[in-house]
């Protein structure tokens, strides 16, 4: 219920009773107090322990919080474990308490707790305010959540999936009509709905989006047909002005003349959104330029991985412009395969003709540069090098996802996925820790998603589900301890992730969509945890 409904209610009405002898006044004040139960007198010990250390700046805090047991329940506990010390008297009442205001998420279950926090990340149609940063969007859109207040291109692929599975269609054609639009308004999807995203993309999950879409008819098809046609065109771009050097904006020449995609931005200043940052880190690089390679970086959603680290360990040595990404190519492969599915479902034989032969194209070339026969894995490809990246990561999933791989590179990458990124927690981003946050131990609703759908799709459902199954229960566990549902997750410790330019988001907008459509999953049902293990 909204706070304005609430507030709109009419008060109740008390029902009459017979009229009692009036108390005395004076003994009324003091029986009250006496049974009044504070939790002083409740928690005796326990309430002082946790005031005197200063567990909490505000005294009111520990007096306001709602106890997670019964009151002699916990009593035990505090005499069992005696904690000494603020650190143990603050872990204690985490484990025994949670804060007022949290009283709701504790009542909903996870499967609760997602569908209630559609209307919460769901947003307007939004006007443009003069000096602002914000790209005006036509149509009711979702927020990741956090500090992201705007819509983002491929969160919001993994966001449509829980919305999807709750039942928004229309929240899900009202995001894709903005996301057409902005393609009628600047050629592509911007990173995000900001000014200072407009000179990059991010990777390319519109028709797969579209795939999730129960609206059809003819002037609908064509628009979003032509809408996918025009990011094409705009990730092709660049090979209207290769050079010696073989690439121009999105597009690489590799050796034998076929053309792939990598991830690249129209400006080469520090990014807006991280301006200090990328100061920081251009002065560390000096002389090498490497703003645009951080934008790079950035646009590809993996910001940042040692995935486009020169020595694998220090961001100032990006060079992401340099690589040719296995997980960019194969959604590309797909955006292809999609539009000449389209143009034949709408009779034009010439236009499907065209786009398949693109795709046979891309597959080929992906499968002499960005398969590695000698190590039999899928693997990036270093263009100033000329040869495969030596990073293990969840990127070499992306083929099976989107059905490009056979089924022998299906299974040596199932092996190799097993082996080296199978986590406790579920699947791991890359196999080294660098504290970047695209790094393991992170684990991240996207990569996930895209693991156990490719896995599916080649028949390693025992994979698939192991999956499935351990992310759900990290997902799960850390909401039944916390009430919080998050960006990342450390898929070693079962906690919030970490790295990267900013504290770990609420929300959150793709977390929420991929685990609500696991939960639906045959058998996920026993992978949830619905009370906190500490308790």
């Amino acid at each position: 219920m909204t706070i304005a409904r609430l507030l709109a209610l009419p008060l109740l009405a008390l029902p009459l009773m017979a009229a009692a002898p009036a108390p005395d006044p004076a003994r009324q004040v003091m029986e009250v107090s006496r049974s009044a139960g504070t939790p002083e007198d409740v928690y005796g010990p326990l309430y002082r322990a946790v005031e005197l250390a200063h567990v909490f700046p505000d005294s009111k805090t520990f007096a306001d919080m709602v106890p997670l047991d019964k009151p002699d329940a916990i009593m035990v506990a505090f005499r069992s474990e005696n904690p000494q010390g603020k650190e143990a008297l603050a872990a204690f009442v985490a484990m025994h308490f949670r804060k007022i205001g949290d009283t709701d998420q504790q009542k909903l279950s996870m499967r609760e707790h997602i569908k209630a926090l559609w209307p919460i990340l769901a947003k307007p149609p939004m006007a443009v305010v003069p000096g602002s940063s914000a790209i005006q969007l036509p149509y009711a859109y979702v927020v990741a959540g956090g500090r992201y207040q705007e819509m983002y291109y491929w969160d919001s692929y993994f966001t449509m999936l829980g919305l999807k599975a709750d039942g928004e269609q229309p929240l899900i054609d009202s995001m894709l009509a903005n996301f057409v639009s902005m393609i009628d308004r600047y050629g592509h999807i911007p990173n995000g709905t900001r000014t200072y995203y407009l000179s990059r993309s991010q990777p390319p999950f519109l028709a797969l989006m579209m795939d999730l879409s129960d609206a059809h008819d003819p002037a609908l098809d064509r628009h979003r047909l032509d809408a996918l046609k025009a990011e094409h065109a705009y990730w092709m771009a660049g090979a209207s002005c290769l050079d010696a050097g073989g690439a121009c904006q999105h597009v690489v020449k590799m050796p034998d003349g076929s053309l792939l995609n990598r991830y690249w931005d129209a400006r080469d200043t520090p990014r807006d959104e991280s301006y200090a940052e990328d100061v920081a880190t251009t002065a560390e690089a000096a002389p090498r330029p490497v703003n645009r390679d951080l934008r790079a970086g950035a646009e590809s959603g993996w910001d940042y991985s040692s995935r486009w680290l020169k020595d694998g360990k220090t961001l100032s040595t990006i060079h992401a412009t340099d690589i040719v990404p296995v997980d960019l190519n194969s959604l590309m492969w797909n955006l292809e395969m999609s539009i000449a599915r389209r143009c034949t479902a709408l009779g034009d034989t010439a236009c499907a003709t065209d786009f398949t032969k693109q795709a046979d194209a891309r597959k080929k070339a992906i499968a002499k540069y960005l398969w590695s026969a000698k190590d039999k894995r899928f693997a990036d490809w270093d263009h100033s090098t000329g040869k495969p990246t030596a990073a293990i990561s969840a990127a070499i999933l992306y083929p099976l996802f989107v059905g490009l791989a056979t089924p022998a590179q299906a299974d040596a990458t199932a092996k190799l996925t097993q082996a080296q990124l199978l986590a406790p927690g579920g699947l791991k981003t890359t196999t080294v820790h660098t504290g970047q946050q695209w790094d393991e131990p992170n684990g991240w609703a996207p990569l996930l998603w895209v693991g156990v759908t490719g896995l599916d799709r080649y028949g390693k459902t025992t994979l698939a589900d192991m999956l499935a199954q351990r992310w759900v229960k990290t997902v799960s566990t850390f909401y039944a301890c916390t009430g919080r549902m998050v960006e990342k997750y450390d898929v070693d410790s079962g906690q919030a992730g970490g790295g990267g330019e900013y504290p770990v988001q609420d929300g959150f907008g793709w977390t929420n969509g991929v685990t609500r459509s696991l939960l639906d999953r045959p058998g996920i049902g026993a992978a949830v945890v619905e009370a906190c293990p500490a308790h």
